[in-house]
């Protein structure tokens, strides 16, 4: 109310027009705002699960066919290690511990044999600790040579690509130190029509 109780003077048009404007500006750059905040939060948070847990893996080569095929994309567990320990017959990348050139940074493999274990390859078969080894994975006729007895040294494994003629494994390379393990591989996210579990 103005004096003796007479009526305020109505906003004239330009101030209202001036009000709803500057009103538009703050709630266009607060949206702004949140979405350079989320933005930045996914691209925190991509590199935090890349970092410390999950990784996508390319399949470079042949040595892992035919559980994983040229080109096949897979999922890592970074994390898996921490929580739980190693285990026979596990797909896993590690840093590629004696790398030639035009090889990759990390190689994938299947553990074989852990620390203390004997292995050797007997009438073309994986033996360790003295029994067979059922290889189930591996393609039909596929088979196991050049392995000598091997006793897999303390804190090492004996790796070896399913692919046993076309894989440079832990038979050429030696056993892989476990501190240059990467992650388990544990899904493959592509090709589509083979999407699943390892």
């Amino acid at each position: 109310m103005g004096p003796a109780g007479a009526p305020e003077a109505e906003p004239d048009e330009a101030s209202v027009a001036s009000h709803r404007r500057d009103r538009r500006i703050k709630s266009r750059n607060r949206a702004l705002a949140e979405w350079v905040f989320a933005i930045a939060l996914a691209v925190v948070a991509a590199l935090a699960i890349k970092t410390w847990l999950v990784q996508a893996f390319i399949i470079p080569s042949q040595s892992m066919e035919r559980t994983l095929e040229v080109g096949d994309r897979v999922l890592v567990a970074k994390f898996a290690y921490k929580v739980s320990d190693i285990s026979r017959s596990d797909v896993v990348v590690f840093k590629n511990p004696d790398r030639l050139p035009g090889e990759p940074a990390q190689l994938i493999k299947r553990v074989v044999g852990l620390p203390g274990d004997v292995l050797e390859a007997v009438d073309g078969h994986l033996v360790r600790n003295g029994a067979q080894v059922d290889e189930s994975y591996l393609r039909a006729g596929v088979t196991t040579t050049d392995l000598p007895r091997t006793v897999v040294p303390e804190d090492h494994l004996f790796v070896m690509g399913d692919n046993r003629a076309n894989s440079r494994d832990s038979r050429f390379i030696g056993p892989v130190p476990e501190d240059l393990v990467v992650g388990k591989a544990f899904f493959r996210i592509w090709p589509p029509g083979r999407i699943g579990g390892l």
